[in-house]
């Protein structure tokens, strides 16, 4: 049981169906539930572009027990973003992208300390050398955080870049984004330039080397546990819409 507010309880919905099934339907693949397609939130029907998609939905509808935990339901979450929010936002979803690459993670270098700064040139430059010669585009480099702003260029090739996607793939870039703070290293996963963990590695490059220095602690490791899980889902949500 969550609370709202302080004083309000809200249950969470019970598992209320044996079996699980993918069914093809017009337009792709349905997830079954004792035979009836889930609905989004909204009511349609929850269609998902491949099988490789809908699978993956099914198997969450299928690991819920006593009752329905919606908070790991990542894919579930993505499918009903990309057929009711992203269709009428497509434009401010590709903006926010953009923005990100804006003040892109991977291209704000440490000064200090020196090994640090050397993880990350090792990890990011080969990554944003990559999108610079396969996006054609350029990102300026900064040492600190002072922002340094990116070539309008730049930002309006991430934006057209995200605008040329379907719904599917958008909402899924737009989530990777916010998950790895870095426009980079989310194209990077769409792309297969990296996988999911990998990209999150490199993410929290910082991160990890405090943990090295001062320790982690438990409330730490499970968010780290569990923003690894939604890296190598959304790295799987990518491929699955690239299956036949």
């Amino acid at each position: 049981m969550v609370s709202k507010g302080f004083h309000e309880p809200i249950e969470k919905p019970k598992r209320f169906y044996k079996a699980v099934t993918v069914s093809a339907e017009a337009g792709g693949f349905a997830v079954m539930l004792d035979g009836r397609t889930v609905r989004t939130p909204k009511g349609g029907k929850l269609i998902a572009p491949t099988e490789a998609v809908a699978r993956m939905i099914a198997e969450e509808w299928a690991a819920q027990t006593d009752v329905i935990e919606l908070a790991t339901m990542h894919a579930t979450r993505l499918a009903n973003t990309a057929i009711e929010a992203v269709p009428g936002t497509r434009a401010a979803t590709a903006q926010s992208i953009a923005d990100y690459a804006g003040s892109d993670l991977v291209c704000y270098y440490a000064d200090q300390p020196r090994e640090l700064n050397a993880r990350q040139t090792a990890g990011w430059e080969p990554v944003l050398v990559r999108a610079e010669q396969e996006l054609a585009c350029s990102f300026v480099r900064a040492l600190g955080v002072v922002h340094q702003a990116q070539p309008e260029d730049t930002l309006t090739r991430i934006r057209d870049l995200a605008l040329e996607l379907d719904d599917f793939r958008l909402t899924g870039l737009a989530f990777a984004t916010s998950l790895f703070g870095s426009a980079v290293l989310a194209v990077a996963v769409l792309r297969g330039w990296l996988n999911g963990e990998q990209a999150y590695e490199l993410s929290r490059l910082d991160e990890a080397y405090q943990e090295e220095k001062w320790g982690v602690d438990e409330e730490a490791a499970e968010r780290t546990a569990r923003l690894f899980d939604e890296a190598r889902m959304v790295e799987r949500w990518f491929r699955a819409l690239d299956a036949a």
